[in-house]
């Protein structure tokens, strides 16, 4: 029988928390797709009292994501702290130089330390993964890095952003006001309290460069990348938009 594949989370928040949840609800089923068992067998976070709807009983807790990182139990160190530089960064690094495999959701860090990240997978033999960055379930960088490997891109370009495409979309079909959508947006869960980061365009340009990255096998620097945000989109520039034919829309190009 082969021996399950231990993991160790760094990162107990929204999505971290759920990566728990998921790999216990699912485990018999991730087992029979992948042939190998799935196991969370050590996390961290910043709170180890706070209550998260978890049984994290049988579970190790780490002291901090760079002991976990350089834990020799686990094979695979899952990074779902946030952030573009510590201590993700140096966890990560440490996962790899131990030459384990690592998982991140972590766009920000990807977009700006990517290809250091890659090069250090590749001398130790581990592997980095990043699908989560880009797309959500989307598997968008699976088919650039392996599916069209032996194909020429000429471009990539896509709406990247789910809270600006349900705002400008309700904007668009009921007539309502930037502020309006927002609002309701938040209410919903769509769009964070401070919404900045994804209305000003930035999230849009972090996954772009990841994707351009990937498509054309150079680092593209988040900062070479144009931002302008949706923000000062009213419905008068949809309305506009439509009786020329067009629809508005937050473009990574």
């Amino acid at each position: 029988m082969v021996a399950p594949l231990k993991v160790g989370i760094a990162g107990l928040g929204t999505v971290g928390a759920e990566v728990v949840r998921l790999i216990e609800q699912q485990g018999r089923q991730l087992s029979a797709r992948c042939g190998r068992g799935v196991r969370v067998v050590a996390v961290t976070a910043r709170s180890k009292v706070k209550k998260r709807g978890l049984d994290l009983r049988g579970i190790g807790w780490a002291k901090n994501p760079l002991a976990l990182a350089n834990d020799p139990t686990i094979d695979c160190f899952v990074e779902l702290m946030g952030g573009s530089g510590e201590p993700a960064l140096s966890a990560i690094e440490a996962a790899l130089k131990s030459g384990k495999s690592v998982v991140t959701a972590n766009k920000a860090l990807i977009a700006r330390h990517g290809l250091r990240l890659a090069k250090a997978a590749e001398k130790h033999g581990g592997a980095l993964n990043f699908e989560a960055a880009v797309g959500a379930a989307i598997p968008v960088v699976k088919t650039l890095r392996d599916g069209l490997a032996g194909t020429d891109v000429n471009r990539v370009y896509g709406i990247l952003n789910g809270t600006c495409n349900y705002i400008l979309t309700r904007m668009e079909q009921e007539g309502l006001s930037f502020a309006e959508c927002l609002k309701d947006a938040q209410r919903r869960g769509y769009a964070e309290a401070n919404p900045s980061f994804d209305v000003d365009g930035h999230d849009t340009a972090q996954k772009l460069a990841i994707l351009a990255s990937i498509a054309f096998g150079t680092k593209i620097a988040q900062n070479s990348v144009y931002v302008e945000g949706i923000s000062s989109i009213a419905p008068e520039d949809l309305r506009a938009a439509e009786q020329l034919g067009y629809r508005v829309k937050l473009l990574g190009v």
